[in-house]
């Protein structure tokens, strides 16, 4: 689940949250799941995994990773990200560009002692993306992580990132193929509204 704090009024967002139920009410599965996809400077490449969104907070859709791992240090390179969300139970998808950036450490901390201690050993324990022997050895971390770590103490390397969207698409698929595929984009502040062809 998505959780919604100080609901942004501005349309496409109002039209995200409606998306959301609607999907929701059909029970759909891995609800959060989102495509972030970054460019590496570095290697010339564009990278994409999905992650869970977590929180949409006025304009700003969280999430939460090791700011250690490849993707964080993308973000750091190039602050400028994609992000796609597909829900098949109503066959919707929604594009996003953003801009994006870290949260504070007291905005982490405070989400990391409310969170299950499972997945705050799993966060103590991996040093993400890096190579290791065995899948063994990334239970055994995690493990000893579960047992000997404080794991209410947030690690410097694990937050949240903050993306704010400038443009959105939403797309609603028909069997015809005649999708309906409707666009908001920032310009000077104000949100500029067109559709697209299928």
């Amino acid at each position: 689940m998505i959780t919604f704090i100080n609901n942004n009024i501005d349309i496409p967002y109002k039209i995200f949250r409606e998306k959301y139920n609607q999907a929701y009410l059909q029970k759909q599965d891995s609800i959060q799941s989102i495509a972030i996809s970054s460019f590496s400077p570095k290697s010339n490449e564009v990278y994409s995994r999905y992650v869970n969104l977590k929180i949409v907070d006025d304009k700003n859709f969280i999430f939460f990773t090791n700011y250690d791992s490849p993707k964080s240090k993308q973000f750091e390179m190039h602050n400028q990200i994609s992000a796609t969300i597909f829900w098949s139970k109503t066959n919707t998808q929604i594009r996003m560009l953003a801009k994006i950036q870290k949260m504070s450490k007291s905005f982490n901390n405070e989400y990391f002692i409310n969170r299950n201690l499972k997945k705050n050993a799993l966060a103590i324990s991996s040093n993400q993306s890096n190579q290791i022997d065995s899948y063994s050895q990334v239970i055994e971390n995690y493990n000893r992580s579960l047992e000997s770590d404080d794991l209410k103490k947030c690690p410097d390397y694990w937050g949240g990132f903050s993306f704010i969207p400038y443009y959105f698409e939403f797309w609603d698929g028909h069997e015809s193929r005649i999708n309906k595929r409707e666009v908001y984009g920032l310009a000077g502040g104000i949100w500029k509204h067109s559709f697209l062809q299928p």
